[in-house]
């Protein structure tokens, strides 16, 4: 699943490559394409973007949001959930598999939709209140004031893993960078918020910043214009399994629970509440 540190590095390079162009054209491709895209507009999802222009691309938590030129504007929203990629190709490049939507470009090239498990949402609105779940998002993970933190995970009381993918605590944390953060802070994924100290409080809050800053550098320089490629190799415990610890050199433990893996250390972050967790 996309998380922060990927759409950011995405948000460059469309920013970079494709803002201020115009859509010639839109393919919405069977049998996907009719799944993936939501157009909330009524008006039209191709008919209504062919001739428009893309004036800014931006991110909020895991949303790629585009702005569609206009009186007023629109907007091109992205969720691409678990599998969704976006890529940059020319006219005449092989289309991956499962490439749902294509988007034409005055530059020449195309802006497509890959999406292996058709989960992902590509909608368009007037109004992006109208998203399931973005108005409810809470502030950036990367724009939270450590008082804002501390006060805001106040209000929950389950388990941190939990808390930390929640996009109405803090928007752009998934499940494999919750893992990292947790294990940078030596805190068990399964610790309750209302067991954690006010120093572990702090060094989750650290720990969140450095993990996702250095995230955001390390695919930036491994993706370059490659958007649509799934850079994780670099990850100290996410998808680890069974692979020794950096820090201490155990072995990487696996959890399934709540229809998602879980990788941690049981040697240095000790503290599960459940036998055998």
């Amino acid at each position: 699943m996309p998380e922060l540190p990927e759409l950011e590095a995405v948000r460059e390079v469309l920013t970079r490559r494709i803002a201020g162009q115009t859509i010639l054209s839109v393919q919405v491709l069977p049998p996907g394409g009719p799944i993936v895209v939501r157009d909330l507009t009524g008006a039209g999802f191709a008919e209504t973007l062919s001739g428009a222009v893309l004036v800014a691309v931006a991110r909020r938590g895991k949303f790629v949001v585009f702005t569609v030129g206009g009186e007023p504007p629109l907007y091109l929203a992205l969720n691409p959930k678990l599998a969704g990629r976006l890529q940059l190709a020319g006219p005449g490049d092989k289309r991956l598999a499962k490439t749902h939507v294509v988007l034409s470009l005055s530059g020449g090239g195309e802006l497509r939709y890959v999406d292996q498990k058709q989960m992902g949402q590509l909608y368009l609105a007037r109004d992006l209140a109208q998203l399931p779940d973005f108005a409810g998002m809470g502030p950036e993970a990367l724009e939270i004031s450590r008082d804002d933190f501390r006060a805001r995970l106040r209000a929950y009381r389950g388990e941190i893993k939990g808390v930390l993918i929640r996009s109405d605590f803090v928007a752009g944390i998934g499940n494999a960078y919750a893992d990292e953060i947790l294990w940078a802070a030596r805190l068990h994924p399964y610790r309750k918020r209302t067991q954690l100290t006010a120093e572990e409080i702090d060094r989750l809050y650290d720990a969140m910043r450095a993990v996702l800053l250095d995230a955001v550098e390390k695919v930036r320089a491994e993706m370059g214009e490659a958007i649509h490629r799934e850079l994780r190799g670099f990850m100290a415990v996410h998808l680890k399994t069974g692979q020794p610890c950096p820090r201490c050199g155990a072995p990487i433990s696996l959890v399934g629970a709540n229809q998602r893996i879980t990788n941690f250390c049981r040697a240095c972050q000790p503290g599960g509440l459940i036998k055998g967790m």
